[in-house]
């Protein structure tokens, strides 16, 4: 009908996982923490204000960047606040990026990087990131905005902190490295803001915190990198409720340690249980696994899941498409995936 750039008529959105609606389900599909936020965050939310809600919030969500410098050891101007991390992405891209200035990512990786770039209007470059050399054939792309996430998804896998600075050293642009899953890695990136101002480091509340719900995420980086991304950014980026609740979440850091490590375990003992079934399941840095279905139609075996209300994810797409995405849930909820995954193995 002609209401939209031509652009937007011809590209295709991004998908979300399925959210179903009953509850009585077992829900590995989307990556969510299996456990409840800490106490200290339904607290923080109960004591929010009519006050606080008639107004509009801090616009830098100082509330949030005060206590979160503290746990990391960086500054508040070292910090910004945004709604979701998907939301940073979307300002680094529109900040960085337009048709002269591309977006270089390595692949397979999340599927958001290249619709912000189809968005903005800008070239998208995917290196295959099992090519020999990828990481050089990024130094040499030398894109406006490189975005690596580290651990990466859905490959479970994380990149050496110091290949990511020798990179930094070398590009021209931005180097964002989304640190979504980083809470159940062995390393991080996070040094690498005092080093080099072309680096800005992405955090996200939804995984190690239990925040999916709220939506809060954010970023670190050089003051400098900080202020230009503060001219793009919605002039009220996270909410009232958001900012309490974050602050209250990172501050219990002894509640988001126990929750943690439970997960490790468990994904310890999922990526054991899967491998005696015979599925090819590599070691992951993150809250899921990557399932490769030996001897099996991944896609099928996903649909015979579903039909029990098991969700896990599945991908069409190159590389992938003989594959299952499994979050690490609950011992209950992992037994009864290990026991509906030896049932159709043996079917």
């Amino acid at each position: 009908m002609g209401y939209f750039r031509e652009r937007i008529d011809k590209m295709a959105g991004y998908t979300p996982g399925f959210q179903p609606k009953q509850t009585d389900v077992v829900k590995l599909n989307t990556n969510e923490n299996p456990y409840p936020p800490s106490p200290a965050v339904l607290e923080a939310i109960r004591q929010t204000t009519a006050e606080q809600l008639r107004r509009y919030p801090d616009p830098f969500g100082d509330v949030f960047r005060r206590v979160a410098a503290g746990v990391l050891d960086v500054q508040p101007e070292n910090i910004i606040c945004t709604n979701g991390g998907d939301e940073l992405l979307n300002i680094a891209v529109r900040a960085c990026c337009d048709a002269d200035r591309p977006l270089a990512t390595l692949g397979p990786t999340y599927s958001l990087y290249p619709v912000l770039a189809a968005i903005q209007g800008c070239p998208a470059i995917e290196i295959d990131r099992y090519a020999p050399d990828a990481i050089g054939q990024l130094a040499r792309a030398d894109a406006a905005l490189t975005i690596i996430c580290n651990p990466n998804a859905p490959t479970c896998d994380l990149l050496p902190v110091d290949a990511l600075a020798d990179l930094a050293s070398t590009l021209s642009g931005v180097l964002l490295i989304d640190e979504a899953y980083v809470d159940f890695a062995d390393d991080n990136a996070l040094r690498l803001i005092r080093d080099f101002t072309n680096v800005l480091i992405l955090r996200s509340m939804s995984k190690g915190y239990s925040l999916a719900g709220l939506r809060f995420g954010f970023g670190l980086a050089d003051t400098g990198l900080i202020e230009g991304l503060m001219k793009v950014r919605d002039s009220y980026a996270a909410d009232a409720v958001a900012l309490r609740a974050a602050a209250a979440a990172i501050v219990d850091q002894p509640y988001f340690k126990e929750n943690v490590h439970k997960i490790k375990a468990e994904r310890r003992r999922l990526i054991e249980a899967l491998r005696v079934i015979g599925l090819d399941v590599p070691d992951s840095q993150t809250n899921f696994v990557l399932a490769r279905c030996v001897g099996r139609d991944a896609e099928a075996v996903f649909k015979a899941l579903t039909q029990q209300d098991i969700y896990v994810r599945y991908f069409n797409l190159p590389g992938l498409e003989d594959k299952l995405r499994i979050t690490v849930g609950t011992p209950e909820q992992n037994d009864t995936l290990v026991a509906a995954l030896e049932a159709v193995y043996k079917g």
